[in-house]
């Protein structure tokens, strides 16, 4: 076994091999970036070397800079993790040329399923079963739209060189293939270097379910059974569980054989997952299809781990030390249900724009590490530390397992109803309202369930206004109460009088809406609350770690109330909301001020713009591409106009906020 790996990667995967590493006594060293200097990771592994830049294409994907830590500090093998480095054949045979053990599969396995087009072929020999489409190496515009008319809409354009939902588009019609292909190639060039794409037939009511497989130098192989990852945005999984809701026994069996002799075919070593689409018919009958293998590790590994019991990174470093599978397939079995969410910062009612932010409050449900978990939380953050746009945008997986998938989901609501956070936007509100819909609920899985259920995800506010309110006219009044001095009752700010009774309003905003309330303070000292229809005596309770008890209109709650400036963040069971104290002496200003100019939805990069200054412009029509943390995104025009000046270049990096270009009317 080996004493001392270097862990080329960053965030909760870093972590995560860090902390098996120490369980097995095997020291580990640390690689960080500008950004990362202080991060989690760093502290986690007993050595650390800076590599460079806080873009990942000065510091993490710099391999030379890899090779020569791990030489440096002695380490005999390297973790790649998952993203960056991990799936790149010329840096696993870099570090076999050093003279350092690759923890994951040969680099020919990685060549011959890293090209989309290229692996189906092999499969297709390896018996596997395959979806209709162009898989040719002929990259022609022309030809690719006529292979599409070929298949037949609606198609799906994948970059062949791709993952993790970069570089691939739906196409539901012939007059929208070009601006696709385009845009898909130009992602996939950004994201992996290579522009070239496939085109599948886009299977209708589809599943998405992998298997994971494992395999070592003595040819032994295993599939260590199935996750249904069919919960996606934007093509990139939301909730992962396993096992899949509704497998058969011979379904599992053939599919798991299938996923072994994909791993056969390229002479697999270590952990690797094949992913397939999965066609639901109006039957009942499931077909499977061969989607792509990913070689290397995943992120939603955990929920294998919880079912099996079994540590999957231990399991790569025995097999990379040399050493045998530690199970054949019939010791291996399923115990119980677990999913996993993955909590992005994020904004789902905006389209999951990414956010960047400071964590300010990050407090998470209690945990045990690692697969024994009832609740299982795998981070690289901390409570103060700085969400960049030079990343994925994750920032937690919460896994959860139960013995059964009911109890389950209703433990990872609960869990999700514990983890606050502020300082960024996140989506775990939007998790749990994915948990409780109907869809989700009774395990009607396909890739569509998200659009299917938009009516009840999108724009929900779960607490209303007159709770919200309360909640910050509390936060107001217990925040006075800890600056004044009690033998200097002249001195308080918090409404008490001598005599008399006193009203007292409160100006919000609220959902984009301008809200009051009026709190009247009595002559027998109590306090009375009017809002938005409300009213009712209002009383209150301060506990450590920003926990009020509150009672209002009858009902006593316990709350969490946390103040980032003027705006209250209130997390309740049911969920959370956030209100804004306005001051009334403060002037509404120009409403006009920001007519004509378009602005960044979020920091990042200046990809590309589809007009020029004199352009006329409608309304809807593609303006400007801009990339972060690793997707792109559309600016589209907020109005009929005429562009008037640009001001940025392609290329350029902006800030949230940012002034792109300006439209006249």
């Amino acid at each position: 076994m080996f004493q001392k790996i270097l862990i080329a990667n960053r965030g909760e995967i870093a972590c995560r091999v860090a902390a098996t590493a120490r369980r097995m006594a095997i020291r580990t060293v640390a690689v960080y970036s500008d950004a990362d200097a202080h991060a989690n990771h760093v502290r986690a592994c007993d050595e650390s070397v800076h590599l460079g830049g806080s873009a990942p294409k000065d510091s993490y994907l710099r391999w030379e800079r890899i090779l020569a830590a791990a030489k440096a500090t002695g380490a005999q093998a390297v973790h790649p993790g998952y993203g960056f480095l991990s799936e790149n054949e010329d840096f696993a045979r870099a570090c076999a040329e050093a003279g350092l053990v690759f923890i994951g599969p040969p680099p020919s396995a990685i060549q011959a399923m890293g090209l989309k087009a290229e692996s189906k072929q092999l499969m297709e020999k390896a018996g596997v079963p395959l979806v209709p489409g162009y898989h040719g190496k002929d990259q022609d515009p022309a030809l690719l739209a006529r292979e599409a008319e070929r298949i037949g809409y609606p198609v799906l354009i994948k970059a062949s060189a791709g993952g993790g939902g970069k570089g691939m588009r739906v196409v539901e019609k012939h007059a929208d293939f070009a601006a696709a292909l385009a845009s898909c190639q130009r992602e996939a060039i950004n994201s992996f270097g290579d522009d070239a794409v496939l085109v599948e037939k886009y299977v209708q009511r589809p599943r998405h379910i992998e298997i994971q497989v494992f395999g070592d130098t003595h040819g032994n192989y295993v599939y260590l059974f199935e996750r249904d990852c069919s919960v996606q945005r934007r093509h990139q999984k939301v909730l992962e569980e396993a096992p899949a809701p509704g497998m058969t026994e011979a379904m599992r069996r053939e599919m798991g054989e299938a996923a072994v002799a994909a791993a056969r075919a390229v002479n697999y070593v270590g952990a690797g997952t094949v992913e397939f689409i999965v066609e639901q018919r109006n039957d009942g009958a499931m077909n499977f299809f061969f989607m792509e293998m990913n070689t290397r590790l995943q992120v939603e590994h955990p929920v294998t781990e919880a079912i099996t019991g079994l540590d999957l990174v231990e399991w790569q470093l025995r097999v990379a030390s040399g050493e045998p599978l530690p199970l054949k397939q019939e010791q291996l079995q399923i115990n119980g249900h677990a999913i996993e969410a993955r909590i992005c910062a994020e904004n789902p009612d905006n389209n999951f724009l990414p956010a960047t932010g400071t964590l300010r409050v990050y407090r998470k449900p209690s945990a045990t590490a690692f697969q024994r978990s009832r609740v299982r939380i795998d981070d690289g953050v901390r409570e103060g530390d700085a969400i960049s746009p030079f990343y994925d945008s994750m920032i937690a997986k919460l896994i959860v397992h139960g013995a059964t998938r009911e109890e389950a989901l209703a433990r990872l609501d609960a869990a999700l109803a514990q983890t606050h956070i502020v300082g960024v936007a996140t989506n775990v509100q939007f998790l749990r309202g994915v948990l409780r819909t109907d869809s989700f609920a009774h395990a009607k899985l396909d890739t569509a369930l998200i659009e299917r259920e938009r009516a009840v995800l999108f724009d929900q506010e779960p607490l209303g206004l007159p709770l919200a309110a309360a909640a910050a006219v509390v936060r107001t009044l217990l925040a006075e109460r800890a600056q004044a001095a009690p033998s200097e009752p002249f001195a308080r700010r918090d409404g008490w009088r001598g005599f008399g009774q006193y009203q007292r309003r409160f100006d919000f905003e609220f959902r984009g809406e301008a809200q009051q309330a009026l709190l009247t303070y009595r002559r027998d000292g109590s306090l009375w609350l009017q809002v938005g229809g409300v009213e009712g005596a209002l009383a209150i309770g301060q506990f450590p770690a920003g926990e009020v008890e509150l009672q209002f209109n009858g009902l006593r709650r316990t709350l969490n109330v946390y103040e980032e400036g003027a705006t209250t963040h209130v997390f309740a069971p049911e969920g959370a909301s956030r209100i804004v104290t306005l001051d009334p002496m403060a002037h509404a200003g120009d409403t006009h001020a920001d007519a004509g100019r378009l602005t960044a939805p979020m920091p990042g990069k200046v990809v590309s713009f589809a007009v020029k200054a004199g352009d006329k412009v409608s309304r809807g029509q593609a303006l400007a591409v801009m990339e972060a943390m690793k997707m792109e995104h559309t600016i589209a025009a907020p109005a009929d106009g005429t562009v008037e000046e640009l001001l940025y270049l392609p290329g350029d990096q902006v800030a949230e906020g940012a002034e792109l270009l300006r439209i006249a009317a």
